[in-house]
């Protein structure tokens, strides 16, 4: 190939013709019913957006965002804690419809259309051109119902993000063409001329793995038009353009997604492409854009099966990406991030440090490997089962024996009889981050367990209500006694009432996750009880969720919330509910459930698009 000097990097503001060009090109028409590729501007809200939508920025400290009131595990928002008026399920922990009645028939969803998240951005340009591509920053994340993948639906990029994406997008490009590895990644000929068959045949490759799909031959020609416009005698300096370009576009950085008449279409409903569906596979279960063998299989129109659909996606999670995508999805549905931000008194818990708070985030993600891929089984033994991965500081919190564990080894570990560990909720990452700073919460603790493991609705509190429960002259001596007088406050009373129960359950633990039988002197009392069931302490409430009828599918919800990047309907219920079955069917295996999802009409149909008068 010709060598040359690096191209200096180029940002934005973008002022002279050959950007112009270039820019023009890149928000030319794509095949969008209706509607061109779209000025990043104006394109994220009219493509994709989610009533109701609301966002938590991905830097915020709580990572709570409920989008405009709704709790974040339900998407409902209820003025009555638990039950979602429309969820005929409410109280079976059903994912599909009463017991008894039929559930409703499958109706199918608009198209959301997301932009990529910051992972999925990241690991697509990765997969493309190789590892330690220089960061700059992008538009952040947000997640107003548990999940980055629907705030990536449900907000529009800023006037800052659209400069951002276009600076990272010329920083890439200089960092892909001033290195002859990863240019050859892409470029795999020697062009003569910034317009040549070489150009051409890098313009339909290059295109197709960042748009997903074959290029239209329109788009071919402008692509190349920008080539040989911006070359300025260097076919390298056209073809790095084309890159920089194709990285702002609307069609890389959204997944278009338009679907088309379904062959056994009754009303006129749709089915997305094979090209749509490839991309929906790779993100959901790798978070990175498809490789050439699902676009392969796109090209051939195989990926509408739900047979071939099956045999990719058992292909691709026996790959790394998809390791780390399941890793992502539990990091968000249990919370994870807001271990990052947690401080105790360090003059009340002595040996609290950040390792130790690292230590347990990685507890729970060799937890969840171990479930998921190693050994398998039942995915809701997270919540019940006598394992976990220590290494001497766990070791020493838990008070277990762990040959092996050093302060960078984690050895796993059987939990005997006489040490009150049971599941995730007992250990350190769910207490700590579930506690204050100087006192346990039983109020965050039991509304975690309301919302994120059963998926059921609490309401946020009252705005005239003193949320301060901190020990005062004249107040009673326990947490427990002052949440009692609380609940003695008719406005606070029903909240209380619904997550203070199985939050009691866990004030053994202190906001470390050490074991205590007593506070200040005072014999702690951990009792309490879900859903007027009495239980003793957390050790029976992990044994109730190991067979809970809403914990399979509250997991089944939020997969299918995360790989939909939308909220589910009334009309998902069918196919949630087909979902649960086999998962249940499957021994509440992990994989059997994305399996099932992946297959699911809940994943391959869209709704007709609507038609104006």
């Amino acid at each position: 190939m010709p060598e040359r000097s690096p191209t200096p990097v180029r940002r934005p503001p973008l002022v002279h013709r050959a950007a112009q060009v270039l820019l023009t090109a890149a928000v030319a028409c794509a095949p969008l019913a209706g509607c061109g590729d779209g000025a990043l501007e104006s394109s994220p809200a009219e493509l994709g957006s989610y009533a109701g939508g609301g966002t938590t920025p991905a830097s915020d400290p709580d990572g709570r965002g409920t989008g405009g009131g709704a709790f974040p595990g339900s998407g409902g928002g209820t003025d009555e804690p638990g039950e979602d008026p429309d969820d005929e399920t409410a109280g079976t922990g059903g994912a599909g419809s009463s017991p008894g009645r039929p559930p409703e028939p499958f109706a199918p969803s608009p198209p959301v259309m997301p932009r990529l998240t910051a992972a999925q951005y990241r690991n697509t340009l990765e997969d493309l051109f190789g590892p330690d591509l220089p960061r700059t920053p992008i538009e952040p994340d947000t997640n107003p119902y548990l999940f980055w993948s629907i705030g990536a639906a449900t907000t529009a990029v800023s006037e800052l993000g659209v400069e951002q994406y276009a600076e990272a997008a010329f920083v890439v490009a200089a960092a892909v063409f001033a290195d002859e590895a990863r240019r050859s990644r892409a470029l795999t000929c020697a062009p003569a001329a910034a317009d040549d068959a070489c150009i051409d045949a890098y313009v339909r490759g290059l295109g197709r793995r960042l748009y997903r799909r074959p290029l239209t031959e329109d788009e071919v020609t402008r692509w190349v038009a920008v080539s040989r416009d911006t070359a300025e005698g260097d076919p390298l300096r056209g073809a790095e353009s084309v890159l920089a370009g194709m990285l702002q576009s609307p069609a890389f950085l959204y997944r278009i997604e338009a679907g088309e008449p379904a062959p056994e279409a009754d009303g006129g409903s749709r089915r997305y492409t094979s090209h749509e569906m490839a991309a929906r596979l790779a993100f959901f279960l790798t978070e990175a854009g498809p490789d050439d063998v699902l676009l392969d299989a796109a090209d051939r129109g195989e990926l509408v099966s739900p047979d071939a659909l099956e045999a990719q996606a058992r292909r691709l999670l026996s790959t790394p990406r998809a390791r780390a995508a399941v890793q992502a999805f539990f990091a968000q549905y249990l919370d994870l991030g807001r271990l990052e931000h947690i401080e105790l008194d360090p003059a009340l818990f002595p040996g609290f440090s950040r390792g130790l708070v690292r230590a347990m985030e990685t507890e729970v993600r060799l937890l969840v490997d171990d479930l998921v891929f190693r050994r398998g089984g039942d995915i809701r033994g997270l919540f019940s089962a006598r394992r976990g991965y220590v290494n001497a500081d766990l070791a020493e919190l838990y008070g277990v024996d762990a040959p092996g564990a050093t302060a960078s080894a984690f050895v796993p570990v059987t939990f005997p009889e006489d040490t009150p560990r049971a599941g995730v909720l007992t250990l350190g990452a769910f207490l700590t981050m579930n506690a204050h700073r100087i006192e346990t919460s039983p109020t965050l603790r039991g509304k975690y367990i309301r919302e994120r493991v059963l998926c059921q609705d609490v309401p946020p509190p009252p705005a005239n209500v003193n949320l301060d429960l901190e020990r005062a002259e004249g107040d009673p001596p326990t947490l427990r006694e002052r949440l009692e007088q609380h609940r003695e406050n008719p406005a606070c009373a029903g909240c209380h009432a619904f997550i203070d129960p199985p939050g009691f359950l866990f004030e053994n633990y202190d906001s470390m996750g050490r074991w205590r039988d007593a506070v200040d002197g005072y014999p702690v009392d951990a009792t309490g009880d879900l859903d007027g069931v009495p239980l003793n302490d957390a050790l029976d409430l992990a044994k109730a969720l190991s067979t809970h009828p809403r914990v399979g599918a509250c997991i089944t919800r939020q997969v299918y919330r995360f790989a939909n990047s939308r909220l589910d309907t009334r009309g998902d219920r069918a196919a949630l509910a087909g979902i649960e079955s086999a998962f249940a069917a499957s021994g509440y295996d992990f994989q059997s459930l994305l399996v099932a999802l992946v297959r699911s009409e809940g994943f391959r149909t869209l709704a007709a698009p609507e038609v104006l008068p």
